[in-house]
């Protein structure tokens, strides 16, 4: 028995290090890290061949992660890092009572955040 697996792909003498599995019924190609034991149904791919993988028209192929170094933020992470920001950094509308709410009791009612056309209304 070998110590380390080979690639799969033919005439490829490389160390395996991702092992790419099928699934049929949800038309996904599934590449992850390398599988602790060889499947009979899985195939095992080097690094080369794991960067060239493409899936067949209509396919989706899922890279699941292998462990290696952290590539960093993606476009999502910073959009979303921009957004917080700029909601954080909009002036808070001021205060307001609102007398027709406050006729019940003498209690004023204010609003205390604001989103768009909604409003956040508590009791004095």
């Amino acid at each position: 028995m070998s110590a380390s697996r080979r690639c799969s792909r033919t005439a490829c003498g490389r160390a395996a290090t991702t092992t790419l599995t099928y699934v049929y019924a949800d038309q996904t190609a599934v590449l992850g890290p390398l599988a602790t034991f060889a499947e009979p149904h899985a195939y095992d791919l080097c690094d080369i061949h794991s960067e060239r993988l493409s899936a067949p028209r209509g396919w989706e192929v899922l890279r699941l992660s292998t462990g290696a170094a952290d590539p960093g933020p993606n476009e999502d992470d910073l959009l979303a890092l921009a957004d917080a920001v700029r909601e954080a950094g909009r002036p808070q509308p001021p205060q307001v009572t609102l007398p027709s709410l406050a006729s019940e009791g003498g209690e004023g009612v204010r609003e205390v955040q604001r989103r768009g056309h909604l409003r956040v209304l508590t009791t004095d």
